[in-house]
């Protein structure tokens, strides 16, 4: 098994971005690679009782995947479930490679998931939460007019994994973890004046680009 990682700093203090810093951890256990039809879905884990992969995640990062140039093609998630049902909603989807493996030897299902034409299949599990913050703003409104006063900041942290499985060979052919962490900040003096860090859109496309990478033909050293 090799290891990647990689880190990076995104500063823009402009506009309306505030700092972000990303840092995201690759494990590869089997090479990888697609060929002519196949095909990759993603799905987020919904077992965890506190939190929820949220699905605007989900979107985004099958939408910043897809590249047809490089033969990768996405298969939506709910169409793939559907089509799947019920084995891969909350209750009943495989959460290790021998769970695959079991589900893939129930009658029917390998040959439902040929028709759907995915190779593989990624899980994403993690959510974006604000974990810490402070400060104070007031908004008033009077016969001058209205304003708001003060200052408040809040830190996000952004943490998602993918696990990447093999539905040919019913491996786990690998996972790819990213962490974004940033802090937005609200200043006001009469007007407010957000300046966010979107740790979620840099989490997105950091690991994205990383799952490109993982998929397209990339052999073990």
């Amino acid at each position: 098994m090799n290891r990647i990682i990689s880190f990076v700093t995104l500063f823009a203090m402009v506009g309306s971005s505030g700092c972000v810093t990303s840092r995201i951890e690759q494990a590869r256990h089997t090479s990888t690679g697609l060929q002519d039809g196949d095909g990759v879905v993603i799905l987020a884990q919904r077992q965890n009782v506190d939190y929820q992969t949220e699905d605007g995640f989900v979107s985004c990062l099958s939408n910043e995947l897809e590249n047809k140039s490089l033969g990768i093609t996405m298969h939506p998630e709910q169409e793939f479930m559907d089509m799947l049902f019920p084995w891969f909603e909350p209750a009943h989807a495989p959460t290790h490679a021998e769970g695959l493996r079991e589900l893939l030897a129930r009658p029917g299902v390998a040959e439902r998931i040929a028709e759907t034409g995915v190779r593989y299949l990624v899980w994403i599990d993690g959510n974006t939460e604000i974990v810490d913050g402070g400060g104070n703003l007031s908004c008033t409104v009077g016969a001058g007019g209205a304003g708001c006063f003060g200052f408040q900041w809040w830190e996000n942290d952004s943490t998602y994994e993918a696990a990447i499985w093999d539905l040919d060979t019913l491996e786990h052919a690998g996972t790819i973890s990213t962490e974004s962490v940033g802090t937005s900040y609200l200043p006001a003096i009469v007007i407010p004046i957000p300046i966010i860090a979107r740790t979620k859109s840099a989490a997105c496309n950091g690991l994205a680009r990383q799952l490109r990478e993982f998929l397209v033909a990339t052999p073990i050293d």
